[in-house]
């Protein structure tokens, strides 16, 4: 059983708009926050987004604010990434990860792939 499942990604041209979903099994998904991370090819690995267990607190790379937007559904075990006026600078494999502190295990997706080009 695979923690994570990130879904998704695809093709877009510049200015469109996708919506990136990580589905959780396994763990007690309401019990973590979870983030967005993305590594374009040759660069290392980036926080895009975060989001606390309730959904009420979330963060941001400069990079995507005002264009992309975190949340999550405890009830369904789900986070989202709504990402709109994509630039082709949003290239890159996109993963989520759960996170609990120190003591917890970690969880990461195993990626889905975002190419933005005409």
């Amino acid at each position: 059983q695979v923690p994570l499942v990130e879904s998704g990604g695809g093709l877009v041209q510049p200015g469109g708009s996708l919506r990136l979903s990580c589905a959780a099994s396994g763990f007690t998904f309401s019990s973590y926050a979870m983030s967005w991370y993305r590594q374009a090819p040759g660069k290392e690995r980036e926080l895009v987004a975060s989001i606390n267990v309730l959904g009420g607190s979330t963060n941001y790379a400069d990079s995507v604010k005002g264009r992309f937007t975190i949340s999550r559904d405890n009830a369904k075990n789900t986070v989202y990434l709504q990402m709109n006026s994509l630039k082709p600078e949003d290239t890159a494999v996109y993963y989520c990860k759960a996170d609990r502190g120190r003591i917890y295990r970690t969880y990461w997706g195993q990626g889905t792939q975002v190419t933005v080009s005409s």
